[in-house]
């Protein structure tokens, strides 16, 4: 291996639907800040490996891995974000055997929503098919035996619903290897409250300039799937897949001007099929916050924070 190969400095290990992908780009402008165009590279968490080819070609060796920060000049700090290393049982351990001096950000949110938050995202990118949240949390434990897994879902343990706010057990992974000072937890509250102060924690804790201006970004904004149906024929034929795909596509080719990319693509599939997140079943919320108190309580010591009160787990009734 080259003397020049750079492991990453940092680390923004998760949640997803908490912020991460804001603070990502936030941080990516900084002079002294590089992380690589593939935001979630994907390759520590080896646990939760694809079980089918995915849209997006991630690195499968440790070479293909580091070159995707081949072109860091030495006095910036480096790193990635893979929301998944948070969730993962592997990612800690892999992550301190090839970086024992890492640094790794967390950033966690009040179980409810965020569970409601990370269903819809998962409907929105072909991991669920079950519209109803409480309906597919029911289905935990099938899944677990490999029964009832959407088609399109790549990762099947991402459907462990109860298994992403675990938090007490997952911040242990990581402070079993590092230093509570390599390890900064960030609550997603504070983070949409304060982007600016909240990124400049950041930068302090990656010991980067923190007197840069800081440019808010607003970043994977919830959505509604409008119709599962229409969604996974848009699937079908923007990658081949199915009987008429070939069809669709050739016909979408010749109807599209040569000016029509990729994003703009994805910006009228998004207006044709996403709509506006429905409110939450408040009756679901309250069920799924009785469920998961002793965790926010347990969360709350392990931090030292009050986080009953900050999310009204003291006001459930």
């Amino acid at each position: 291996m080259s003397s020049t190969t750079r492991f990453p400095d940092f680390f923004i290990i998760g949640h997803p639907k908490s912020g991460t992908t804001a603070l990502y780009r936030m941080l990516k402008r900084h002079p002294q800040i590089y992380v690589p165009g593939l935001k979630e590279p994907w390759f520590f968490a080896t646990d939760l490996r694809e079980r089918q080819a995915g849209t997006v070609a991630l690195p499968q060796t440790l070479e293909e891995y580091l070159a995707l920060f081949a072109e860091a000049s030495p006095e910036q700090r480096v790193g990635e974000g893979s929301p998944s290393y948070l969730l993962s049982h592997t990612a800690a351990g892999a992550i301190a055997e090839v970086q024992p001096a890492a640094r790794c950000i967390a950033v966690l949110r009040e179980p409810a929503s965020f569970l409601q938050s990370l269903h819809l995202q998962f409907m929105q990118v072909y991991t669920e098919t079950e519209p109803d949240l409480r309906k597919a949390m029911s289905l935990e434990a099938a899944r677990r035996e490999g029964r009832h897994i959407p088609r399109l879902c790549r990762r099947p343990p991402m459907l462990q619903y109860a298994e992403h706010v675990r938090y007490v057990e997952q911040l242990r992974r990581y402070h079993a290897l590092f230093p509570p000072g390599q390890v900064l937890v960030l609550v997603y509250d504070d983070f949409r409250r304060d982007n600016e102060a909240a990124v400049r924690t950041v930068w302090r804790f990656l010991d980067v300039d923190d007197t840069q201006p800081v440019v808010q970004k607003e970043a994977n904004p919830t959505v509604r799937v409008r119709s599962q149906r229409l969604h996974a024929l848009a699937y079908s034929a923007a990658t081949g897949q199915g009987r008429v795909s070939r069809t669709v596509r050739s016909a979408a080719r010749a109807l599209a001007p040569r000016a029509v990319n990729r994003q703009s693509l994805v910006a009228i599939r998004n207006r044709l099929l996403m709509d506006k997140p429905r409110a939450p079943d408040e009756s679901l919320m309250l069920e799924l916050r009785r469920r998961f108190e002793p965790e926010v309580v347990a969360l709350s010591e392990y931090l030292d924070r009050d986080l009953v009160s900050l999310w009204g787990y003291d006001r459930l009734g």
